[in-house]
């Protein structure tokens, strides 16, 4: 199991603008995917396009970022936006910055660790 419905605040950093939905985080997807709709009404500044695959094969996505709270923790993170999926993904690099993980004994998310590697001299 790597899938479970969460609570999830999405806020547009430069605005202030934001929405609160159901949103599915799965450990199989890298980036957060955000639906067109979210996008039409929180305006996210696109910064460019990423290439990703998905279960169709290959698609170009226009990337942004976003301000995400779940559980009571935020983190700016990356996202992509969608104009084929209706509900909001979120993916490991959003679930890693927000230091969760996916408990697959409870299905829910549970605090982790977050790492960082130092290099001594």
């Amino acid at each position: 199991m790597g899938h479970v419905w969460v609570n999830v605040k999405l806020v547009n950093p430069l605005t202030g603008l934001g929405v609160e939905v159901k949103a599915l985080a799965d450990t199989g997807a890298t980036y957060t995917i955000i639906p067109w709709y979210i996008h039409e009404k929180l305006n996210f500044m696109v910064i460019g396009k990423k290439r990703v695959k998905t279960a169709r094969g290959y698609v170009d996505l226009d990337e942004s970022f976003a301000l995400i709270e779940i559980q009571g923790k935020r983190a700016i993170t990356p996202i992509l936006l969608s104009r084929e999926l209706e509900e909001v993904l979120v993916g490991v690099i959003t679930l890693e910055a927000l230091g969760l993980t996916v408990d697959p004994v409870t299905g829910r998310l549970k605090e982790t660790e977050i790492l960082l590697l130092t290099l001594s001299k």
